[in-house]
């Protein structure tokens, strides 16, 4: 391992846990996100129990490497500076569901003294009983599905809510307490005109959030929308309506902190800052992905849990009687611990382009000589790329920072492969 690497991970980076919830009412047609559609009740007490034992997993492991190599890098001693459950749709946990993850999670994990524990809800799944539940569980932020607020582009989007349904969903958070929210908000939708877009934020930024998220709908593989794609937009009109809501959104006194975030002072998402400013993350739940850095053998390393509800819950049940009928052995199954998709170091290549993929979205970037110190691009090597993307117009000109400009923002793909090697 290239000493470039032992030098970033070292310093071992702030820690965060990513909890997924698989399960949606509906799949939506642009929705390119590990979610399946109900067919049934959720298995409240079955998935928990699938997430502690996942969590105590995880964390031993962890507890063997230090063994093997002490270090207090180890995921095991940092505490948590967030927990972010997303999905799918959390919101469809009960109140009482998300008290006892939270609260397993204590048990297991220290947390900062300001830990953000954020949730992701949908405006078509709230019940105000659970969202006080999720207060008292200590969910200090909530994230809304909103997308949009005009009736026929909902439906066009396969959204299970109304119009009417998001405002009530602020309404019922503020109501139990939350004062962290994010929106989120499409535009460049299937038929949608300028005003339009317009109208969609000027309603949403009367609801007063903390936060937005406002970006533009892609089409994705392996959706309904890439298999049968609507009419959207044409190029100048996306950038129309994204120009505007810039405009807007700075007007109204948000701060573009990334490509598609916009805060109010204090109040930029820091689960998603960690990921961006390459910290660690553990991931827990079907489909959930988590990136370790190693302090013992200075390795970056990305895991993933099996995709579907019912394959994570098999894998995970000779860890849980109450699964398995049977005493916990305390090890999950070989799909979890063995298989080869589920652990895979970075390399070389995949370090660089996963370093610039997060911090160039960044509206303020990294320090060059951070980006140079984490990635072992060589500095002549770098400074060829730089000047090029600078020339071009997508770099800020500043010799001591990488910074995308508003440009390098919307063509962020094309800046980004400047640095494949």
């Amino acid at each position: 391992m290239s000493a470039r690497v032992r030098h970033f991970v070292d310093g071992a980076p702030p820690l965060a846990l990513y909890v997924h919830v698989p399960w949606c009412v509906r799949k939506c047609p642009y929705c390119d996100f590990n979610s399946h559609a109900l067919r049934t009740d959720i298995p409240e007490a079955r998935y928990i129990d699938a997430l502690l034992a996942d969590l105590d997993g995880q964390l031993d492991a962890q507890r063997d490497a230090q063994r093997d190599a002490p270090s207090a890098g180890a995921a095991a001693n940092r505490p948590l500076v967030s927990i972010f459950i997303g999905g799918g749709t959390p919101s469809l946990l009960s109140g009482a569901a998300v008290q006892r993850l939270l609260h397993g999670i204590r048990q297991r994990c220290a947390l900062a003294d300001d830990a953000e524990i954020t949730l992701e809800a949908n405006p078509g799944a709230i019940d105000a009983g659970h969202f006080e539940g999720y207060v008292r569980a200590g969910v200090n932020r909530l994230s809304i599905g909103v997308q949009s607020l005009h009736a026929a582009h909902l439906a066009r989007l396969g959204r299970i809510h109304t119009p009417a349904q998001a405002l009530a969903a602020v309404k019922t958070a503020r109501a139990a307490g939350i004062d962290n929210l994010n929106l989120d908000l499409m535009f460049a939708l299937p038929t949608q005109t300028l005003a339009q877009a317009r109208e969609d934020l000027q309603r949403l930024l009367a609801l007063e959030p903390e936060h937005v998220s406002y970006y533009q709908l892609t089409l994705e593989p392996n959706t309904a929308f890439a298999r049968q794609p609507p009419a959207l937009p044409d190029h100048e009109l996306a950038c129309d309506m994204q120009e505007q809501g810039l405009e807007r959104l700075a007007q109204a006194g948000f701060r573009r902190y990334e490509v598609s975030a916009f805060s109010r002072p204090g109040r930029r998402c820091r689960h998603n800052l960690n990921y961006w400013r390459f910290g660690d993350y553990l991931g827990i739940g079907a489909g959930a992905h988590g990136k370790l850095s190693d302090p013992s053998s200075g390795r970056v390393e990305r895991r993933t849990r099996p995709r579907h509800p019912n394959a994570y819950l098999d894998a995970l049940a000779p860890s849980m009687p109450s699964l398995s009928g049977r005493p916990s052995t305390g090890q999950p199954t070989a799909c979890l611990t063995c298989s080869p998709t589920a652990s895979r170091p970075l390399d070389d290549a995949d370090l660089i382009l996963e370093f610039a993929l997060n911090a160039l979205r960044l509206t303020d970037g990294v320090e060059a000589a951070v980006f140079q110190r984490h990635t072992g691009l060589r500095p002549e090597r770098l400074d060829a790329i730089l000047q090029q993307a600078r020339r071009d117009g997508l770099l800020q000109p500043d010799d001591a920072r990488i910074a995308p400009t508003e440009l390098g923002q919307r063509f962020l793909n094309d800046l980004i492969c400047r640095f494949t090697v």
